[in-house]
């Protein structure tokens, strides 16, 4: 934020005090005695906060801040602890599943078909009939051509049997699986997605990109309300003991209108923006999805933003054939597209014309040249520098593409936990280094916004360890500081929401959190250890470990 922007919300904030209470009141709350990251990089640590309402009042030394207590202020004593502002996590997918569902653990990223189908065996015979079987496999699965539907159904045809990459682009379901969802034999393909088929037309069981989306949205409307509720309530509740107060969700799931009914009755108590991600049909997107935005009563929740998926992944390498596999590397660089160059114009022109943020699924560098080439086709800078279009992932953004990012006020959000792809699947991510994907310092040193969201482990501490390591292109690593931002102040800006949230100084939010341990001087491996013992959003307390004195 800029020196006149924060003079601005600071004056805003003293005149709606004087107005209201007739004198500029004293703090609710002081926390004094911190180290406190703020992500404002004019002032990046203080000692202490005072919070008035729901916003942060003042931000200086312990003595500064000490001075405006009145005699009905609350001070609390951080005793040195770590405190950063509420982690904002910019790319998130809140997942229902049917309440019948067991989930198998394989115990690596990478199963061997002999041990997924031993633990699958074990787990079928000690579950119900009808109930779910979930499991996430990895590459040598998937890529394995003989395990297919029929293969699922020689384990069972009585519970449905659902085995899914790890990266959620891809599916191998049982017989009973595609019944539930309601997929016929008849299935049209959606566009942008597959229901494969075997020489005679019969499915066998694979699902890709948005046909796995649709799949798992159709399955997700069994769940009943009062289940559905219950596990986002968990979900809510594991963000807050982490110190994540905002949480951006790609409500590819279910549909914005059925997402906000039910958070509204949660109730949710850190913020969510739920963005439309809206499947497809076999003649075109749906482009009518959540429009009108569905009425919202809870003020920490808002619909804005609508995403669409540009490409696949490389594990999996979108549509490209099962019995086909090359390097990551060779594939990021080569990614195929899920949709034709000319919708990436319509996706554009729906943004202008509903004034609506778009975010788009970039993991390979065709989509990213794509859709580069189209923004400068649909009037260029001048008309898409302040509209943060946002790449997310990103994967394929090499160095000769940074400048038309930068020209287009392009945001990525990146995913550090996939910058690991090496020590998931020993040689996955051969090739990434040489061909110098996945930027991070890249970007931070073009001027380009880089943001963080999970879009996998939920633990943000676990993803500040991965960009500050950056295991499969080290080069790229960035600091732990660095890393915060992306976490939190650029997160907001990837919202539009920078003015009021993201960091700590005086006028925005108080979303903070108090950290079990002090993230910029532990060892990394001791990074993804940490958790919040106080977590606050508008000055209210959303999560109390019952650590600290108060």
């Amino acid at each position: 934020m800029n020196i006149r922007i924060k003079a601005l919300f600071t004056l805003f904030f003293l005149f709606h005090c004087v107005f209201v209470y007739g004198q500029a009141p004293t703090p609710d709350l002081l926390l004094v005695n911190g180290k406190i990251f703020t992500s404002n990089p004019s002032q990046p640590y203080v000692q202490a906060l005072a919070i008035q309402g729901n916003r942060i009042a003042a931000a200086g030394t312990s003595e500064e801040i000490k001075r405006l207590a009145g005699k009905d202020t609350r001070i609390v004593d951080l005793s040195g602890r770590a405190v950063i502002p509420g982690i904002n996590d910019a790319h998130e997918h809140l997942f229902i599943r049917p309440q019948n569902s067991v989930e198998v653990d394989f115990k690596s990223f990478d199963p061997s078909w002999a041990e997924a189908k031993r633990l699958l065996t074990t787990a079928l015979a000690n579950t119900p009939k009808g109930s779910f079987i979930y499991g996430d496999i990895g590459p040598t699965i998937f890529h394995d051509v003989a395990i297919d539907r029929m293969a699922l159904d020689e384990l069972s045809r009585d519970h449905p049997v659902i085995l899914t990459t790890f990266t959620g682009h891809a599916g191998i379901v049982n017989s009973a699986a595609l019944a539930a969802a309601s997929v016929s034999e008849k299935e049209p393909d959606p566009v942008g997605g597959r229901f494969e088929r075997s020489a005679d037309g019969r499915l066998t069981g694979v699902l890709r990109e948005y046909a796995k989306f649709d799949f798992d949205r159709r399955l997700a409307d069994r769940v009943p309300d009062g289940q559905a509720i219950s596990q986002l309530r968990g979900t809510l509740n594991t963000a807050a003991k982490f110190g994540i107060t905002s949480l951006q969700d790609m409500s590819n799931i279910m549909p914005p209108s059925r997402c906000v009914a039910l958070l509204e009755k949660i109730p949710v108590t850190i913020r969510v923006r739920v963005m439309r991600m809206p499947g497809t049909t076999a003649t075109g997107r749906d482009t009518h999805e959540g429009w009108p935005a569905p009425v919202v009563t809870n003020p920490l929740i808002r619909v804005s933003g609508t995403k669409w998926m540009l490409d696949g992944v490389p594990v999996e390498g979108t549509f490209t054939p099962r019995d086909q596999s090359s390097p990551i590397g060779e594939l990021t660089m080569h990614l195929p597209l899920t949709f034709p160059k000319s919708a990436m114009a319509s996706m554009l022109e729906e943004s202008l014309r509903n004034q609506d943020q778009l975010l788009v699924h970039v993991s390979g560098r065709p989509a990213a040249e794509a859709m580069l080439d189209a923004m400068e086709k649909a009037g260029g800078k001048s008309v898409w520098s302040n509209r943060r279009v946002r790449f997310e992932h990103g994967d394929g953004l090499t160095a000769d593409l940074l400048p038309m990012l930068k020209q287009m006020g392009v945001s990525v959000v990146q995913n550090p936990s996939h910058l690991n792809a090496n020590q998931m699947v020993p040689g996955l991510g051969a090739g990434l280094a040489a061909v110098k994907a996945q930027p991070l310092k890249s970007l931070l040193d073009a001027g380009i916004p880089l943001a963080f969201g999970s879009d996998g482990p939920l633990n943000p501490y676990l993803n500040i360890m991965f960009a500050s390591l950056h295991p499969d292109f080290p080069q790229e690593a960035i600091t732990r500081e660095q890393a915060v931002i992306a976490y939190t102040l650029t997160s907001a800006y990837a919202e539009f929401s920078e003015n009021a949230k993201g960091s700590l100084e005086p006028g925005k939010f108080a979303d903070l959190a108090v950290l079990s341990q002090d993230i910029f001087t532990v060892p990394a491996s001791d990074l993804p250890k940490t958790t919040s013992l106080l977590t606050l959003v508008g000055g209210t307390v959303v999560y109390d470990a019952k650590v600290i004195n108060q």
